[in-house]
């Protein structure tokens, strides 16, 4: 039985050795910073004992109420700014390969 063949230098399957150098990490910084972006909604909304309580009331509307429609607006804010943060991250990322 034969060895498969080796794939040429220059191809993206190359020499494991030789991509040792080259390779970009998964996690950037970036990328990192979407996800945080991502959790603490889900931090906040999970710790309940937190907003559990009727008061300080705004305009009439129990502290309860009020804080979790505050988190639907901050909540849709991080997720803009992770959807922007991996979008030039990508960009970036397919930028430099074509270099």
């Amino acid at each position: 039985m034969s060895a498969p063949p080796e794939p040429p230098e220059n191809s993206p399957e190359g020499n494991a050795e030789s991509n040792r150098g080259h390779s970009r990490p998964v996690v950037t910084v970036p990328l990192v910073v979407a996800g945080i972006c991502l959790a603490i909604p889900f931090g906040a909304m999970l710790w309940v004992d937190s907003y559990s309580r009727l008061t300080p009331a705004l305009i009439g509307i129990p502290f309860f109420y009020w804080y979790q429609m505050l988190w639907v607006v901050l909540s849709t804010a991080l997720t803009v700014v992770a959807y922007l943060l991996v979008r030039r991250h990508e960009a970036a990322r397919r930028g430099g390969e074509r270099k």
